[in-house]
C-alpha cells in the first residue's frame, strides 16, 4: 500500500516536516514492513507561464510548430531559474493559445528518464525551456495535450511553483500489508495506525453527514452460498445526474492516485478509485439509462457467459456471484464490472455501488478467471460492513464538486447485518504468552485504542469485542498480538533459549551426517531434488531389486492430490530418478564429468494401516482427537532414509602418460562401499538384477545378509532416453536399513608392531557361486590371523573347465604377539581352504 503524505495528513495530525524515513519508522512500530519511498521523478524550476504569443511556422517535414512568448515570472522579475521574465519557446503541440496558463519547466529542470531541459537550438530558434504535457511529468497518458491550468480549474499567479500547485512535490511511503489486515488497505486504516504510534490525533474520514436514498429496487438473491456464507451482505446504491465525464480530473488527484500506484483514466473512475484508497470499501459506477430495470444479486447459471470492462468474454461459474438487471449479467461482484453498462463520455446520469461481498465468494472468482484487481484485493481480505453509505456519499459529494452533477434522492440502503465478535481475554495470558511485563491499564487502553470495546467479564477477565473493521479478531490470541503491538515490541524481552543438558544428535542423525561427510570428501557433489515424480519415472526406476525382466510392471506408489505440477504427481520411491535429472541438466550445461551423491527420503506407499490418510477430515481451527491422531500417525507412509550416488564420464581424465578411463559398475560399488562403511557396516557383493540396470552388471548390496542396495550401470536405453553421454553407473542404498544393520559398537583391533605374511590363494569354482561368498568362507575358515583378504582376479578361459572360473585371493596374515611363521600362515590359508571346498566344492589350483 503507498500513501501520499499529503493525503495521510488530511486524516491524522501531520508536522509539515515530517520526512518519508520518519513516516516509515512510525508505522514499522505497529507491525507494518517498511518497502520504499515513492516521489515524482521531476526537479528544477517548473513553474506557471502565461502565452504571450503563438506564432504556426509550417516546416518542411510537413509538421507545424509554434513559436511562443511565454512570460515565467512576473513582470521586471528573475524567474526561477534566474532567467527572463519572458522566454521564447518551440512547442510542437496546437491545443493552447494566446492567454492560457501552461507548465513551463525552466533550464536547469530534470523530468522522469533523466531528461534535462536546456536551451537549445530547433527549428531556428533556440528553445529556452518546455511547454510540458501531462505525460512529460508523469501525470498522464496525453503527450500532444499541453496542460492548460484554466481547464483544470486553476487560475494561479505566474511564476507560482508548478511542482506545488500539481502535487508533484508530494512523497509516499510503501509498506507491506500482511493478509489479516485488510483494513490497512485505505488512507482511513493507515491513518488509524499511524495515530496509535505517534500518538497523533486522528480523524475518521468515514464519519460524514449520509443523506439517505430510496426507491431504486435491489434483490439478493443468493440461493446457491458457498459453505453458508452468502456471497453478498449488503449493498448501497446512490444516483447523481447531469455529470460531465469528459471534465479532467483536478491534478491534486491525479498527483495523488499516480503515487498511490493508480493510473488516471477518466473522472468518474478516478473518483471511485480515489474513495476506495480513502476508505477502503471498492465502489462502481453504472450508466443508468444503459440499466434495464433494478439489480438482482445473485450465482451464475449454466451457460452464462459476461463481457468484462476488459473486453473479454468470459464463461461464468455457478459459484460466481454476479452483478445482474433485467438483460443479465452486468457485472463479476467485487471483481469487474461488465462492458454493456459502463460509464462513457456520452454518460450524464450515474448509479453508485457500495456494497459488502463475501470474501471467499469473491477471492475464488477472482483466482477462478485469474483476473486479479484493487477491488478484489479489497474484499477477498476483507471491507468494513459498516463504511459502505460513507464511501457512496463521498462520491457523491466529489461527482458533484468536480463533474458538475446533482445528488438524486433515487437509491438504496440495503446496509449489511453487522454484529460485534466477543472474546474473552484473561489478562494473565498477555503476560504468560508474551513473556512481558504489561499492566493491566496498558492491556485495556491498547485494546480500547484500535476500536475495541472493552468490559469486565469477572476480576480477571476482559470481555472485548472488536470494531466492525477488525474482522481478523476472533480469538484471545489475536487480542494479544494487537497489545503487543500497541503497547510496543520492545517492551518484550530478548532471552536466548536454553537448550537442557544432555541433548544432542541421535544415533541415526550421527550416522548421517558422518556417511555424508565422508561421502562428500570422497570428492561426491551432494545434491537435493525434488521428491515429485512422474510416472514414467517411477516405473523405469522402480523401488528396489525387481528383476531386469519386470519393466513393463506399474510401480505402486503415493499420488498427491494437490500436486504443483501435474506431470510429476507421485512421490519419489528411488532417488536415481532426481539423480539422472540433475546428471541431465548438468550435461545440458556442458558438464560431463559428474559425480553426485543424494541422502534422502523415498516413499513406500505400505503403511502399518494398510491406507493413506484418514476418511474424517479434521477441521483447520480444532485440535484433532487423540484417536483421530493416532489414526493419522499410523497412516503416514514408511519413509526410508535413503543414499544415492550417480557417476558419470570421466574417473581419470585423458592426460599425457596416461590413459582416460570411464566411471563403470566397479566405481559405483566402491562408492557404496564407501558409504556403508561410514556408518561401520560391512557391505558384500553379488550377482543381481534391477529394471533399471544393465541385467549383466548388477550387483545386489547385502550386509547381514540381507539385500539392503544395488549398485552397477544403468541400461543403455535408459542412459540414452535421458540423453547422457556413454555409460552410467550408480547405487542405491537403504540407508536406514543398513544403520540397523550395522554394529552398535565397532570392533576394533589394536594396532600390531610384528611383519605380516602374504600369500595368495587361488580356487576353482562354478560360475554361478558368487565370488563374495567365496571370500567370505575363506575368511571365516583362515580365523583370527588373517587380517585381510581380497579378490584380485576372476578367470575363465584356457586351463579352466567350461562352467568354472579361477578366483585369486591375495591374503595378508599377521598375529599381535609375535613374528609370524610361514607354517603358522599356510595353515590358515589351508583351512580357509577347507572351508570353502566343503561350502561350494572349491579346488585349489595347481
Amino acid at each position: 500500500m503507498r500513501i501520499p503524505l499529503s493525503w495521510l495528513g488530511e486524516f491524522v495530525s501531520l508536522a509539515a516536516d515530517t520526512t518519508p524515513e520518519e513516516a516509515h519508522a512510525q508505522l514499522v512500530s505497529v507491525g507494518f514492513e517498511e518497502e520504499s519511498v515513492r516521489r515524482f521523478d521531476v526537479s528544477g524550476p517548473v513553474v506557471v507561464g502565461e502565452v504571450l504569443s503563438a506564432e504556426p511556422e509550417p516546416q518542411s517535414n510537413g509538421k507545424t510548430i509554434n513559436w511562443c512568448q511565454v512570460r515565467v515570472a512576473p513582470e521586471g522579475q528573475r524567474a526561477a531559474d534566474g532567467g527572463e521574465d519572458v522566454r521564447g519557446i518551440v512547442c510542437g503541440a496546437h491545443n493552447f493559445g494566446p492567454g492560457d496558463k501552461v507548465v513551463v519547466t525552466l533550464p536547469g529542470a530534470v523530468l522522469p528518464g533523466d531528461f534535462k531541459i536546456a536551451a537549445r537550438k530547433t527549428y531556428g530558434h533556440v528553445s529556452d525551456g518546455m511547454i510540458a504535457s501531462a505525460r512529460e511529468l508523469t501525470l498522464g497518458d496525453d503527450h500532444e495535450g499541453i496542460i492548460v491550468l484554466s481547464r483544470l480549474g486553476l487560475d494561479p499567479e505566474v511564476g507560482a511553483n508548478a511542482l506545488a500547485l500539481l502535487g508533484l512535490d508530494d512523497t509516499a511511503v510503501e509498506i507491506n500489508v500482511t493478509p489479516d489486515r485488510g483494513y490497512a488497505f485505505s488512507l482511513r486504516g493507515v491513518a488509524r495506525e499511524y495515530s496509535h504510534a505517534s500518538g497523533a490525533v486522528f480523524t475518521d474520514p468515514a464519519i460524514r453527514d449520509i443523506t439517505p436514498a430510496s426507491g431504486f429496487d435491489v434483490t439478493i438473491a443468493d440461493d446457491a452460498p458457498i459453505r453458508g456464507r452468502v456471497g453478498a451482505t449488503g449493498f448501497v446504491t446512490r444516483v447523481v445526474r447531469g455529470i460531465d465525464p469528459t471534465k479532467p480530473t483536478p491534478a491534486w488527484m491525479v498527483a495523488r492516485l499516480q503515487l498511490a500506484g493508480i493510473r488516471s483514466l477518466s473522472l468518474p473512475v478516478d473518483i471511485s478509485n480515489y474513495v476506495m484508497l480513502e476508505l477502503g470499501n471498492p465502489l462502481h459506477s453504472y450508466d443508468l439509462a444503459k440499466l434495464t430495470g433494478g439489480i438482482t444479486v445473485r450465482r451464475a447459471r449454466d451457460g452464462e457467459t459476461l463481457e468484462t470492462l476488459d473486453g473479454q468474454v468470459r464463461k461464468l461459474h455457478v459459484e460466481d456471484l454476479l452483478i445482474t438487471d433485467d438483460s443479465g449479467p452486468i457485472g463479476l461482484a467485487g471483481v469487474m464490472g461488465g462492458e454493456s453498462t459502463k460509464v462513457d463520455d456520452l454518460t450524464t446520469d450515474v448509479l453508485i455501488e457500495a456494497a459488502t461481498f463475501d470474501n471467499v465468494t469473491i477471492a475464488r472468482s477472482q483466482r477462478r478467471h485469474k483476473l486479479p484487481s484493487e477491488a478484489s484485493k479489497r474484499f477477498e481480505r476483507g471491507v468494513d460492513p459498516l463504511v459502505a453509505q460513507a464511501a457512496a456519499q463521498r462520491m457523491v459529494d466529489l461527482l458533484v464538486e468536480l463533474a458538475g452533477g446533482t445528488a438524486d434522492s433515487l437509491g438504496t440502503d440495503l446496509v449489511a447485518p453487522w454484529e460485534p465478535t466477543e472474546v474473552l481475554l484473561p489478562i494473565a495470558r498477555v503476560n504468560g504468552l508474551l513473556g512481558t511485563d504489561y499492566s493491566d491499564d496498558e492491556v485495556r487502553s491498547a485494546l480500547t485504542m484500535i476500536g475495541c470495546e472493552v468490559a469486565e467479564a469477572d476480576a480477571a477477565t476482559l470481555r472485548v469485542s472488536a470494531p466492525s473493521w477488525r474482522s481478523d479478531l476472533t480469538r484471545a490470541a489475536d487480542l494479544i498480538e494487537e497489545v503487543a503491538r500497541i503497547v510496543g515490541y520492545d517492551r518484550i524481552p530478548s532471552e536466548l533459549p536454553v537448550a537442557p543438558a544432555g541433548r544432542g544428535l541421535n544415533r541415526s542423525q550421527r550416522l548421517r551426517r558422518r556417511a555424508a561427510n565422508v561421502v562428500t570428501a570422497a570428492g561426491f557433489d551432494e545434491v537435493q531434488s525434488y521428491p515429485f515424480v512422474s510416472r514414467t519415472q517411477l516405473d523405469n526406476f522402480g523401488a528396489g531389486p525387481e528383476p531386469a525382466g519386470e519393466h513393463s510392471a506399474t510401480v505402486d506408489a503415493i499420488r498427491l492430490a494437490n500436486a504443483l505440477d501435474g506431470e510429476t504427481p507421485f512421490m519419489r520411491r528411488s532417488l536415481l530418478a532426481g539423480l539422472v535429472t540433475a546428471a541431465q541438466r548438468n550435461v545440458s550445461r556442458g558438464l560431463t564429468d559428474l559425480a553426485l551423491v543424494e541422502f534422502g527420503r523415498v516413499f513406500d506407499p505400505a503403511t502399518p494401516a494398510g491406507a493413506l490418510g484418514t476418511a474424517e477430515v479434521p477441521p483447520l481451527a480444532q485440535r484433532p482427537t487423540d484417536a483421530l491422531l493416532a489414526e493419522l500417525n499410523a497412516s503416514i507412509p514408511v519413509q526410508p532414509h535413503t543414499a544415492a550416488a550417480l557417476l558419470l564420464g570421466d574417473a581419470v581424465e585423458k592426460q599425457p602418460g596416461e590413459a582416460g578411463r570411464e566411471y563403470d559398475w566397479a566405481d559405483a560399488i566402491d562408492a557404496a562401499r564407501i558409504t556403508a562403511g561410514a556408518v561401520s557396516a560391512t557391505l558384500t557383493v553379488r550377482q543381481g538384477a534391477h529394471r533399471a540396470f544393465h541385467p549383466g552388471r548388477t550387483a545386489e548390496l547385502v550386509v547381514a545378509g540381507e539385500v539392503v542396495g544395488v549398485a552397477g550401470e544403468l541400461l543403455p536405453e535408459l542412459v540414452a532416453e535421458y540423453h547422457l553421454p556413454g555409460r552410467v553407473a550408480a547405487f542405491e542404498l537403504n540407508l536406514e536399513r543398513v544403520m540397523e544393520l550395522a554394529p552398535r559398537e565397532p570392533a576394533t583391533k589394536n594396532l600390531s608392531g610384528y611383519p605380516a605374511a602374504t600369500q595368495d590363494l587361488t580356487l576353482v569354482v562354478p560360475v554361478e557361486v558368487p565370488a563374495g561368498d567365496v571370500l567370505a568362507t575363506v575368511v571365516a575358515g583362515a580365523g583370527d590371523l588373517l587380517e585381510h583378504a581380497h579378490i584380485v582376479a576372476d578367470y575363465r578361459g584356457q586351463g579352466i573347465e567350461e562352467g568354472q572360473r579361477a578366483l585369486t585371493f591375495a591374503l595378508r596374515f599377521r598375529a599381535g604377539d609375535r613374528t609370524l611363521k610361514a607354517e603358522e600362515a599356510s595353515e590358515a590359508k589351508l583351512a580357509g581352504v577347507a572351508a570353502a571346498e566343503q561350502a561350494f566344492g572349491a579346488k585349489l589350483r595347481d
